[in-house]
């Protein structure tokens, strides 16, 4: 049995390692919850290489009139699905940074790009090869810009991976910041500031009124001879971007041949959410994407009118001359600068 003495130098001595011990953990537990919070969060999904080479090699593709240009097919992969979610085309020319020229989408929302089926941007890549002359300046959103650079040679106003906005599901929105950097180390940069701050002008002048916007687009052009690209998913995408001005929803509907149906289930949704018109894009023989417009000061922008919206043709459009249209894709001149629309 110990005495009072040696009882109390043990206490003695145990007390200190306690609090030694009790000191330890709580630095440790405070450094494991700085480095939760520090830790950078890793993008959902992946691109993992399955296939490359030249457009022979891709026969589904339907490239063979551009020989000299190199395709990778990537699997976009969750590692949580057994199947990917999406089968993107990295296209390539000699000296030149790739571009994504189309997602094979195997998921029901979309993930990376909106725009559907490559025959429509092939199409009109020839039709700008057409109606554009060489040395005009082609505007339009920087994804569509990429790939119409691409495949007709001419020249766009932007060139770069820009990233705006993110593709992908809402319920990955926390990630949305790994996404962005996951995109840009992938795609190799973001652009330049400059690039990036006449793009958000070009993004002023699609949210403006008709004759305002078409004002920024010619100030944007310079003195060029201008023309200016866009496709009805541009609308949601310029939702995403400025969603206080502007109120965008879509929904996929199947095609089963029957387009008094379908026309039946469009208004139907449009009229139980209260949205004011919609357009229609087709994303291949089975599918069709409405997108929906509530009525408001979103509904009177330059965009809006230079889309088939069911209250607005676009023929009926001053602002800017409509010159084609392929699909979902609308292509229209930007007036010179002392026409009349210029000087409205």
């Amino acid at each position: 049995m110990l005495s009072e003495s040696e009882t109390t130098r043990s206490a003695s001595k145990l007390l200190p390692s306690l609090g030694i011990l009790l000191v330890t953990g709580g630095l440790f537990l405070l450094l494991w919850f700085v480095y939760l919070w520090l830790k950078p969060e890793v993008p959902p999904y992946r691109y993992q290489l399955i296939e490359e080479g030249g457009v022979e090699k891709f026969k589904n593709l339907e490239l063979s009139e551009y020989p000299n240009v190199s395709i990778s097919k990537y699997e976009i992969r969750v590692d949580s699905i057994d199947k990917p979610l999406a089968f993107a085309y990295r296209a390539a020319r000699p000296g030149a940074n790739p571009v994504l020229l189309y997602v094979e989408n195997q998921f029901p929302e979309p993930i990376v790009s909106m725009e559907g089926m490559l025959s429509e941007t092939t199409k009109v890549a020839a039709a700008i090869a057409k109606y554009v002359p060489q040395d005009a300046i082609i505007l339009g959103w920087w994804d569509t810009s990429r790939k119409l650079a691409l495949l007709s040679g001419r020249p766009m106003l932007f060139t770069s991976h820009l990233g705006d906005p993110i593709i992908a599901p809402s319920y990955w929105k926390d990630r949305f910041e790994a996404i962005e950097q996951y995109e840009k180390d992938f795609w190799g940069g973001s652009g330049s500031a400059e690039e990036r701050e006449k793009f958000d002008r070009f993004i002023d002048a699609l949210m403006a009124y008709p004759n305002q916007g078409a004002a920024i687009m010619r100030e944007l052009a310079g003195s060029r001879e201008a023309y200016v690209v866009v496709h009805v998913s541009d609308i949601y995408k310029l939702g995403l971007m400025r969603p206080e001005r502007i109120d965008v929803a879509f929904k996929d509907f199947p095609l089963t041949g029957n387009v008094h149906g379908l026309s039946s289930q469009v208004k139907t949704w449009l009229t139980n959410n209260t949205y004011a018109s919609y357009t229609l894009q087709s994303l291949s023989e089975k599918v069709v994407r409405a997108y929906f417009l509530r009525e408001g000061a979103g509904s009177n922008i330059l965009l809006a009118k230079m889309l088939p919206f069911s209250n607005f043709r676009p023929l009926d459009l001053e602002a800017l001359q409509l010159i084609h249209k392929e699909g979902g894709y609308w292509i229209y001149k930007v007036p010179p600068a002392d026409g009349p629309e210029g000087q409205k």
